[in-house]
């Protein structure tokens, strides 16, 4: 959801390695496609809580809110590209695991600080 304090957060209090890294990727990109579906049903519809509402499989309660959130800050062509990157740095750490917790915390860092 862009916010760069929780970011920091959530990467300083957990510390994972270097096999965690792909693991970490697969996630984010498992919810990057999830968001891109949702986005482009919003484009369709410009109806937020339908949009969400109408999920399959059904967002957990806790998770609507950041969903929308996300929604509303990431454009569908944004998501696309964004899909592109994890794809590229997943291919990225596995030819270069030696720093892979890097690449992946400056990666995530990259991606909650942009406007």
């Amino acid at each position: 959801a862009k916010n760069v304090k929780k970011t920091l957060y959530l990467l300083n209090e957990n510390s994972f390695n270097s096999e965690d890294c792909i693991l970490v990727l697969r996630f984010f990109l498992s919810k990057a496609k999830k968001l891109a579906t949702l986005s482009y049903k919003f484009e369709q519809t410009q109806d937020l809580e339908s949009t969400i509402n109408g999920a399959k499989p059904p967002i957990f309660w806790k998770e609507k809110e950041i969903t929308k959130e996300q929604i509303k800050n990431w454009s569908l062509s944004d998501i696309k590209e964004l899909i592109y990157q994890i794809n590229k740095y997943e291919l990225l750490i596995k030819k270069n695991t030696i720093n892979s917790v890097n690449l992946i915390s400056n990666f995530i860092i990259e991606k909650s600080s942009i406007n």
